[in-house]
């Protein structure tokens, strides 16, 4: 009888792999809602309402400040619920925000929209990516958190043409509806299937191993736990906390303006086309990391030269002449190489560094921290644009101060990286 249930575990397919696929799509719509729906949404709450650019772009920045906090919470309701009904919950609750910035009729109301699309849409942001992944892949988690966390790649690719397509055919409230529903049926099918399975339930090893196979321990599986106040007191948290936090910034801030910048280089349908290039470079750079690092190499430098790529781009942008088309596209194509990998990264040198304990907590805070700082980012690079850039800045022109202060903070993450003190296993 015991060998015939093991035989049986051991020849059933392994699961693992539909749930990086769940968690794909999941990805894909927690990004398409929260991250690049707003600068859509806020287009057009301005053009039907008319309001202030300035009290839209706050509803904005407090759409990612609150939903920083809500982060914070995710891993004990993962630990309550589990990843999929609070994806689930949080679907709903997008969705009524995202209803809210559609039908707002006064300021105040735009204020309490935001807070609800912020809390909900990180539901299915990188802290539940990684909480579906964790328990499934430990030697292969790379290869695994690279395939999933494109989701979030496709899902620009994909939502931030939709929204406008569905907003001009049926308004932003039949468009948010729809794309609501949407979420929710496919959170709802998501949460009954692939993420209602378990390793344990099923009686399956990480990585799909066989129940007869030797297992190595995890990652840093001797790491001292660090409970409570601790864990802030470590070098090495602070240090991969401040470089996701500080890379997260420059490039957002960057993302921000930079489609601006290139249409008058460019031109409006060429320019759009290089930023979706740029989103196709992030899926290969994740996949050229996830291929080239070796299992135990130091994820701190892998970051830090990821960065270095984007310093690179950065740089080029700044100095290159806006009618060399191809040095402009050249350079974007080296910033986008890392925009992928500035997410990935992080939890991957947490799985690495931290006891396996407190791995979901570590993901949790430094995602948190990283959206609470990048929020400002469009606002206070636009500011300085604005002050050094003239009457029309573009590549090649007005854009320098922009270009060396994005750089400038680039550089700052790669010595957070690696000065940061690296935790021995």
């Amino acid at each position: 009888m015991a060998g015939s249930q093991t035989h049986s575990t051991a020849t059933r397919p392994f699961v693992g792999r539909w749930v990086v696929r769940g968690a794909f799509v999941l990805a894909m719509f927690g990004w398409g809602i929260g991250f690049y729906g707003p600068p859509v949404y806020l287009h057009a709450v301005i053009e039907r309402t008319g309001w202030s650019l300035a009290w839209v772009s706050a509803a904005v920045t407090l759409h990612y400040l609150f939903g920083a906090l809500v982060v914070v919470r995710l891993p004990r309701l993962h630990a309550r619920f589990g990843v999929g009904p609070v994806a689930l919950a949080g679907a709903g609750v997008a969705t009524l925000g995202v209803l809210g910035w559609a039908l707002c009729a006064s300021p105040w109301q735009l204020m309490v929209a935001a807070l609800l699309s912020g809390g909900g849409w990180v539901t299915m942001g990188a802290v539940a990516v990684n909480a579906a992944i964790a328990p499934w892949f430990e030697r292969t988690r790379p290869a695994a958190l690279a395939k999933a966390y494109n989701g979030a790649s496709i899902g620009g690719a994909v939502f931030s043409p939709l929204w406008v397509a569905l907003i001009g055919a049926w308004g932003f409230a039949g468009a948010a509806l729809s794309v609501g529903v949407a979420t929710v049926v496919v959170m709802a099918a998501l949460t009954a299937t692939v993420f209602a399975a378990t390793p344990a339930r099923l009686q399956q090893r990480a990585d799909g191993d066989t129940t007869d196979a030797a297992v190595a321990p995890p990652r840093n599986a001797n790491a001292a736990a660090l409970p409570g106040a601790q864990l802030w007191r470590e070098r090495g948290f602070g240090s991969l906390a401040l470089g996701m936090a500080l890379g997260l910034f420059a490039q957002i801030g960057l993302l921000a303006h930079l489609f601006a910048l290139l249409v008058p280089v460019l031109g409006a349908q060429k320019a759009g086309w290089v930023m979706g290039f740029a989103t196709a470079c992030a899926i290969l750079g994740r996949y050229v990391v996830t291929w080239t690092m070796p299992p135990h190499a130091n994820r701190r430098a892998v970051a830090a030269a990821a960065y270095g790529v984007q310093v690179v781009g950065t740089l080029l942008l700044w100095i290159v002449d806006g009618s060399n088309v191809a040095l402009v596209v050249l350079a974007v194509a080296l910033f986008g190489s890392g925009i992928g990998n500035a997410t990935s990264l992080p939890p991957l040198i947490a799985q690495a560094e931290f006891a396996p304990g407190d791995v979901q907590r570590v993901v949790a805070l430094i995602v948190a921290l990283a959206q609470a700082t990048y929020a400002f980012a469009p606002a206070l690079f636009g500011a300085l644009l604005v002050a050094s850039g003239g009457a029309a800045p573009r590549i090649g022109q007005g854009a320098g101060a922009l270009l060396i202060a994005v750089a400038a903070v680039q550089g700052l993450a790669i010595v957070c990286f690696v000065a940061g003190k690296r935790r021995a296993g």
